[in-house]
């Protein structure tokens, strides 16, 4: 900022306060701010990753996965698509590193194979923190119980709407996440979570009320940054990923 706008901005400033009261500036330079200046970021195309992006998978190897089981190495199918597909009953995968708040791009696909009802039809899910569950699964003609559907934080909140492609196509979630905050083992924040599937809003800035289990109420423990983790829902779920990346918000 040049001196002369900021002697400008200074004058207006001193000049709309009496007696403690703040008057409306008289002058535009009050109200202008020149730094600090946001970084410059190359959007990407077509869902790609922009200039400040870290890949997680872009189809080439698993390099940045390791099992969530026993921290070996990731042991899903790798497809010459560039996608990678849930190998059954090997357990879920994580990221070798850990984040706090991100903006995280994924695309999903069930098969175009119907296989199964209810939640064992294409069953997986997206862990933030390696905690908190965002709902894969094929709810074509395929009903369950809503907050466990897709798009669901699970059973936590139901989504806006059921916004999924047909079977065999991909998905994307674009997903906005602020991790909780902990002090002295207490949890002082909650996280929030916005979810868009292929466009459409479906999950608004929700509040997270704590882990997601399938069976009980959700828990708070304290935590740090944590890994993104893919689930294994070890029914056959034939799940396929691919453009994976995400950029830290922390």
């Amino acid at each position: 900022m040049k001196k002369k706008n900021i002697v400008l901005a200074l004058c207006a400033f001193v000049g709309a306060i009496t007696f403690g009261q703040e008057k409306e500036p008289t002058v535009p330079e009050a109200t202008e701010i020149y730094e600090p200046v946001p970084p410059k970021v190359i959007p990407g195309k077509n869902g790609s990753a922009p200039s400040d992006a870290i890949v997680l998978f872009d189809g080439s190897n698993l390099d940045q996965w390791i099992s969530a089981v026993d921290s070996t190495v990731a042991k899903w199918h790798l497809n010459r698509d560039g996608s990678m597909t849930v190998k059954d009953k090997t357990g879920d995968i994580q990221t070798k590193q850990n984040f706090g708040s991100v903006q995280l791009h994924i695309e999903w696909r069930s098969p175009a194979e119907v296989n199964g009802e209810g939640q064992s039809r294409a069953n997986s899910g997206v862990f933030l923190s390696g905690l908190y569950e965002i709902q894969v699964l094929d709810n074509n003609d395929n009903s369950t119980y809503v907050n466990g559907q897709v798009g669901s934080i699970y059973k936590q909140h139901v989504p806006l709407a059921m916004a999924s492609v047909p079977s065999g196509e991909w998905n994307s979630y674009d997903i906005i996440y602020h991790a909780p905050e902990f002090e002295k083992g207490q949890k002082v924040k909650s996280g929030t979570l916005t979810v868009i599937q292929n466009g459409v809003l479906i999950q608004d800035n929700v509040e997270i009320k704590g882990t997601t289990p399938y069976i009980g109420w959700p828990k708070n423990p304290p935590h740090g940054k944590g890994p993104l983790r893919l689930q294994d829902h070890r029914d056959n779920s034939r799940v396929s990923y691919r453009n994976i990346w995400l950029r830290e918000l922390d």
